[in-house]
């Protein structure tokens, strides 16, 4: 006896909402061809090295910098875990700490700014028509690839107190120049101007960021009467922007790890005065053995180069013009 499977009745149209869509049949998927197969099987076997060198030397580093953090450890005997004791003590009980953090806050707050606005002038100038231009480009960003160890010895020359070239040019003005790097009111100001030197990345940056602007831009203020400096601030600088602000993110980065600077010029003397949280580090690590401690004060460093990125990006949206940009 066979059983007749009926079938669910269709309901009438409704008049309020209208015809019933037809069933829809499911769709398959196509399988991957075997080339794509060959293809993904390449990709990861290419990119298998990185991946391995990723994991091995920085992302199971920095897993195991976050335990040792609450870990009181030599280098050499088994972590004693202390909990959050070293937080506590950075944050309340250690004014080297407190001061390296100060100093970073202050190199950063002068640093960037300056770096920025004298890539910016370079870049200004560079950009205009003029004899011998590529050899100007060419000479502004040597600096930038000389290695910051010479640098920082050829600048030890410089600031010298009785024989650097800085102060004898100042003794011709009638002005006794400092000793920079052995006067603590002196010395991160040095430091400062230290930073200044490679600031030829940046205006390559910019001056390529000026060659992709439309010259029918400039071709329309000069018909409305605009000059040069109106020109700069309405069309050059808005159109730089997201170059101005990724050199912004990586100046802040790279001025809360300045390390060889301070280390060889300083070794973040005299009386701290220009030690940064990145040699303290070192300096807890590698010569003190307090491998926790250091590792809370690299987390801590994380948090606060974090915080200023994130600040950065949020404020972002109202100063950083794209041109890609579309506003409702």
């Amino acid at each position: 006896m066979t059983s007749v499977q009926q079938k669910a009745p269709v309901p009438a149209p409704s008049p309020d909402r209208g015809p019933i869509p037809p069933a829809t049949r499911p769709v398959l998927k196509a399988r991957p061809s075997a080339m794509r197969r060959k293809e993904a099987r390449f990709f990861w076997l290419f990119i298998s090295p990185w991946i391995i060198g990723f994991v091995v030397f920085l992302l199971g580093p920095m897993l195991a910098s976050v335990y040792l953090s609450f870990t009181d450890w030599d280098s050499f005997t088994d972590p004693n875990w202390v909990g959050v004791a070293n937080y506590v003590r950075l944050l309340t009980e250690d004014d080297v700490f407190h001061k390296s953090l100060w100093n970073t806050f202050y190199f950063a707050f002068f640093s960037v700014p300056l770096g920025m606005a004298i890539a910016l002038w370079l870049a200004a100038l560079l950009n205009k028509k003029m004899r011998a231009r590529k050899i100007f480009r060419t000479l502004v960003y040597l600096p930038h690839l000389v290695p910051i160890v010479a640098v920082a010895l050829i600048f030890q020359m410089i600031l010298a107190p009785d024989a650097g070239p800085l102060n004898r040019v100042l003794a011709v003005f009638g002005i006794d120049g400092p000793a920079w790097l052995f006067d603590s009111d002196w010395v991160k100001p040095a430091i400062i101007l230290l930073s200044l030197w490679q600031a030829g990345g940046s205006t390559v940056l910019l001056l390529a960021g000026m060659k992709g602007i439309p010259q029918e831009f400039y071709e329309a203020a000069e018909i409305d009467g605009a000059s040069s400096v109106r020109q700069f601030w309405s069309i050059t600088f808005p159109q730089l922007t997201p170059i101005i602000f990724f050199n912004l993110i990586m100046g802040i980065i790279g001025a809360f790890q300045v390390f060889a600077q301070v280390y060889i010029l300083t070794q973040g003397g005299p009386d701290n005065a220009s030690q940064m949280v990145v040699p303290l580090l070192f300096n807890e690590a590698f010569r003190n053995y307090h491998m926790g401690y250091a590792s809370a004060i690299s987390w801590l460093l994380f948090l606060i180069v974090m915080a200023l990125t994130v600040v950065a990006f949020v404020t972002s949206r109202k100063w950083v013009f794209y041109e890609t940009e579309v506003k409702n």
